[in-house]
């Protein structure tokens, strides 16, 4: 089982970007995905965003697509998610999770075996 640490998380203005890192302690044959999800608070933890780790397709949820872009360097051990033109309903804590399994969707957290401790994302109007 990997570890995994995110950061790049903080405030923001309404419209603004951030891009979050997720640092893995290795990336080995036995990644098979890795998301991203966000949880707000009083509501449950939501996929926003996933990655196959080869060939590297990807995945978003309607509420982000065209606006995150999920990707990897795998020669740095990092997942990474641009989000651009964020919006106050971004507003919540943001998880990387990693996974050797296939997954089906809806993507569940029951599927993701390795996560992080999270990273704040506060997007004010």
């Amino acid at each position: 089982q990997v570890q995994v640490v995110e950061s790049g998380g903080g405030p923001v203005q309404a419209g603004g970007s951030l891009r979050l890192s997720c640092k893995v302690s290795r990336y080995t044959s036995s990644i098979r995905y890795m998301a991203w999800f966000r949880q707000a608070a009083g509501n449950e933890r939501e996929a926003v965003a996933l990655i196959y780790s080869r060939p590297g397709h990807t995945w978003y949820a309607d509420s982000v697509q065209g606006r995150f872009t999920i990707s990897q360097d795998n020669a740095k051990n990092t997942l990474f998610l641009q989000m651009n033109n964020l919006k106050p309903e971004d507003t919540a804590m943001y998880y990387c999770a990693a996974t050797p399994d296939w997954v089906t969707h809806p993507l569940k957290p029951d599927y993701f075996t390795s996560w992080g401790q999270g990273t704040q994302v506060t997007v004010s109007s």
